[in-house]
């Protein structure tokens, strides 16, 4: 089917809110490794990884291969039958989770992912009231757009009672007004405030993303995640960390972002790049927590965790362990920020780059000194992007932070070619907006 057909039965069948990219928008036909192609054969490097997805690239064969076996074996079985993959994918994850994090709830998505952890936490506590941060991402389900911080993620005024949002770790944007580190990191200590003045006192949980996603790529200071620890628990809760977008080596060093940070999350939520593309979702905590759940009622997810998803994330986590693990991402992440860096001390329409390994946000602004938000320079710099080539993502409250997240099996060669082309992007932008 050409370009036009696609688009046609897409404005045709398809609701009009669907988000799609580009003025003129880029149906894509196939990939392998970090390129796709679209319908009409150009090609692209892909550095928004379908949105911090694919994470060893499109088509990798050892993917794709065992996934073929499966298919050939059985597609689904439902939770009401054990299978060896999906004891296989929860004992591995067991292997790479930080601290005691042992047991696995697969579900379908991040969304659901979140939405067990927090009927988790209130069961375990007995407490109904939940804290999320301001400008978070959380999913698309009631609760999880109650838990999200960004009004345009809130869909019809949607609001479950009990949940509060305390002030997010914005250094560049600080919501207090003060500046890291003479601050002594007051947003932290804002949670307490916000328990103690929006709450009953109890809270069942403080849900959090290590580098927030949607948000822009928000990165928190060094001391912040102890902070927001202590005080959750302080006051009964749990600290639900949620690693959709910074899981499985994205931030690089470590295989979950929140280990940047020396915190061990009492509960742990994961989805889009633990399989490399197909649906999966978990949600991860100690066995202690998890003995709350049989006494409290019923649960099912009638395809979580089944038989493809789960080996296609088992062969996924072992790609990455042979060529693509934390420490590949941490040196090739560097290299990326570097240059980043770089195009930061070139043009001045770059307010701030921030984020850590293979996850790195560029905020652009209209100036330095007044830091507004320049979310048409986004829209720019994604055109003059598409047109040479790279793939890129965006995000942030205000719509003005690029985000540049390619797989995590991205080489310094890939980087380099992604860096000429942004570099020739941003010479665009910078004179159209000077």
């Amino acid at each position: 089917m050409d370009k036009q057909a696609i688009l046609e039965k897409q404005r045709t069948y398809l609701w009009p809110n669907y988000l799609l990219y580009y003025t003129d928008p880029l149906p894509l036909e196939r990939g392998e490794g970090l390129y796709v192609w679209d319908v009409e054969g150009r090609r692209y490097l892909d550095f928004f990884a379908g949105i911090l997805t694919t994470s060893v690239g499109h088509r990798h064969p050892k993917v794709t291969e065992r996934v073929k076996e499966q298919v050939d074996k059985i597609v689904h079985t439902s939770t009401l039958y054990p299978h060896e993959n999906t004891v296989n994918l929860a004992e591995k994850l067991a292997e790479i989770a930080p601290g005691r994090l042992q047991q696995s709830f697969f579900t379908n998505s991040g969304t659901e992912a979140n939405e067990t952890a927090i009927m988790l936490a209130k069961v375990y506590t007995g407490q109904q009231e939940v804290i999320a941060l301001r400008h978070g991402y959380s999913g698309r389900s009631a609760l999880a757009m109650s838990l999200t911080g960004i009004s345009s993620w809130r869909i019809g005024g949607t609001q479950v009672p009990g949940i509060k949002h305390a002030p997010n770790a914005y250094c560049y944007r600080c919501p207090l007004k003060l500046s890291y580190p003479q601050c002594g990191v007051a947003c932290a200590y804002a949670l307490e405030d916000v328990i103690k003045t929006s709450t009953s006192g109890k809270i069942a949980a403080v849900l959090v993303e290590p580098i927030q996603g949607v948000g822009g790529f928000v990165t928190p200071p060094p001391e912040y995640f102890k902070i927001v620890e202590e005080i959750t628990h302080h006051y009964g809760g749990l600290l639900i960390v949620d690693e959709v977008q910074t899981g499985f080596g994205r931030t690089g060093t470590y295989w979950f972002g929140i280990e940047h940070w020396d915190v061990e999350p009492d509960i742990m939520t994961m989805a889009k790049g633990i399989a490399n593309g197909f649906p999966l979702g978990n949600t991860m905590t100690r066995p202690e927590i998890a003995e709350a759940m049989p006494q409290a009622g019923l649960t099912i997810s009638t395809f979580g965790g089944n038989p493809v998803s789960s080996i296609a994330a088992l062969a996924t986590i072992e790609v990455l362990q042979e060529e693509a693990d934390p420490g590949h991402v941490a040196e090739v992440g560097s290299h990326l920020r570097k240059g980043l860096d770089a195009l930061w001390e070139k043009y001045p329409v770059i307010g701030e780059v921030r984020g850590k390994g293979l996850m790195q946000g560029v905020e652009l602004v209209k100036d330095r000194e007044s830091k507004e938000p320049a979310p048409d320079a986004v829209n720019m710099l994604f055109e003059e992007t598409k047109a040479r080539g790279l793939l890129i993502g965006k995000g942030g409250a205000y719509g003005n932070v690029v985000r540049v997240a390619p797989p995590l099996t991205a080489t310094k060669a890939h980087v380099e070619e992604a860096l000429e082309i942004l570099d020739e992007a941003f010479a665009r932008v910078q004179e159209a907006f000077s």
